[in-house]
């Protein structure tokens, strides 16, 4: 067996893939409809999307297989993202890079596979549009145009969710798309006994930047302290703008101690900016951290709520030892 090689520039690849916000997000209609139609019209027992993850593919989309994801290392679509156009196995058997893999020789005994890359509107591939027999066939130029034609279906429904779930000055997760990643995430950590802790994030001094350096400054330092944020937390960490000056950060497997530690980092990397950018004010922020615990689990909602009343909590009392310092 073969495993399928690392593409050229899989870090922007990965950071890419992140950005849209479809990992581990729940079915949809508009991406099973593709499926279900590309199932009927070449008569295959299986079609996917599959989107190819750091080891892992995970299926956004299925009809026929019951799996949600599989090692990356034993996938075909990890194949099919190395080229520009469809890849295609005729009969798994007669091919050395596949004959004993895993797919092949069990479940669901792959030996058709055709699969067509799916872009990023920056061009990066995030997976394919696959359609799998248990028995060898042809595929014709007919074939191949029809099933280009359905990928591009599913790398327009990609752009919309991008769209939908992206703050448009922050280039970060918006509200909707933190709702809907942290929903599927602490559901995660309930089924598989894990904790996490959320982070309510509010900018420090924010009005008096607007005020004092317009609102055009405003912008920049919104869209600086979430370029800050994009590289100082973790891979696992789901963070989002959720509007005005107020950030949320999702950090799962992390209790609150582990959590403190991140943020520090954060902290320490914010004021490396301050000190390189020196625009005359500095980016600063408190935070309300409130541990996730999976064997009495608290609503999303009321995670937020409590975040945020921690949070301004410790941003009243930072005023008041402030205000003391300066009466002195």
């Amino acid at each position: 067996m073969k495993e399928p090689s690392i593409p050229e520039g899989e870090a922007l690849r990965l950071a890419t893939l992140k950005a849209a916000n479809v990992l581990d997000t729940p079915p949809e209609e508009r991406f099973d409809r593709v499926t279900r139609m590309a199932k009927r019209m070449f008569r295959v027992p299986i079609a996917l999307v599959s989107i190819i993850d750091q080891d892992r593919q995970w299926f956004k989309s299925k009809q026929g297989l019951d799996a949600c994801e599989t090692p990356r290392n034993i996938s075909f679509c990890g194949h099919a993202i190395l080229g520009d156009d469809i890849f295609l196995i005729k009969n798994a058997l007669e091919d050395e890079r596949f004959a004993d893999n895993p797919l092949v020789t069990g479940a669901p005994h792959i030996r058709f596979y055709a699969g067509c890359p799916l872009r990023a509107p920056d061009g990066q591939k995030l997976g394919t549009l696959c359609i799998i027999d248990s028995e060898p066939r042809e595929f014709d130029q007919d074939d191949a145009v029809a099933l280009r034609d359905l990928a591009s279906m599913v790398e327009d429904e990609l752009a919309a969710v991008h769209t939908s779930t992206t703050d448009e000055l922050t280039k970060i997760s918006n509200r909707r798309g933190f709702l809907e990643l942290a929903q599927y995430g602490l559901s995660f950590c309930v089924r598989n006994q894990q904790p996490a802790s959320l982070a309510f994030i509010d900018l420090d001094g924010f009005k008096p930047i607007n005020d004092t350096y317009g609102h055009a400054e405003g912008d920049l330092a919104l869209a600086a302290f979430a370029e800050v944020m994009c590289a100082s937390f973790r891979s696992t960490d789901l963070f989002a703008r959720l509007g005005g000056d107020e950030f949320v950060v999702l950090l799962t497997g992390a209790k609150e101690d582990v959590a403190q530690t991140v943020l520090d980092k954060f902290g320490a990397m914010l004021d490396a900016y301050n000190h390189k950018a020196q625009r005359g004010y500095s980016l600063r922020f408190s935070c309300g951290v409130v541990e996730f615990d999976p064997a009495a689990p608290l609503t999303l909602e009321q995670l937020l709520a409590a975040g945020d009343a921690k949070m301004y909590a410790i941003k009243a009392a930072n005023k008041e030892i402030l205000k003391l310092s300066q009466q002195r």
